[in-house]
């Protein structure tokens, strides 16, 4: 059974940091596709970051790209995002989704496997 489990969520204030951790279980984790997405208030689900398979190629969206960075550990199964200058419009429900294929990593319906998500709330 698969599992996708975040972790790291909280309450901050505008500029500080936070790292977010996903733990995976169930699939071969090495040959996914890792993304996160977030989903705001009243919001659609929107793409933040995706690593390939491998670590070496990642991409960004343009409103996280310079402060968001992913990351994972294929030994440990587990896919990261480091937060940095946090905004208040950054706050959302987070959420960790795997993709068996790399094409069109930006849309959540290329995932095949997503965790329940954990809130980021940014005070100004």
């Amino acid at each position: 059974q698969v599992h996708l489990v975040e972790s790291g969520g909280g309450l901050v204030q505008a500029g500080d940091s936070l790292r977010l951790s996903c733990a995976a279980s169930g699939f071969t984790f090495s040959r996914y596709y890792m993304g996160w997405f977030r989903q705001g208030p009243g919001k659609e689900r929107e793409f933040v970051a995706v690593i390939r398979w491998s670590g070496g190629i990642t991409a960004y969206a343009d409103s996280v790209k310079g402060r968001f960075t992913i990351s994972r550990d294929n030994a440990k199964n587990t896919v990261s995002l480091q937060m940095n200058t946090l905004k208040p419009e950054d706050t959302a429900v987070y959420y960790c989704a795997a993709a068996g294929s790399g094409l069109l990593p930006h849309r959540p319906g290329s995932y095949d496997y997503w965790g329940q998500g954990t809130q980021v709330t940014v005070s100004s």
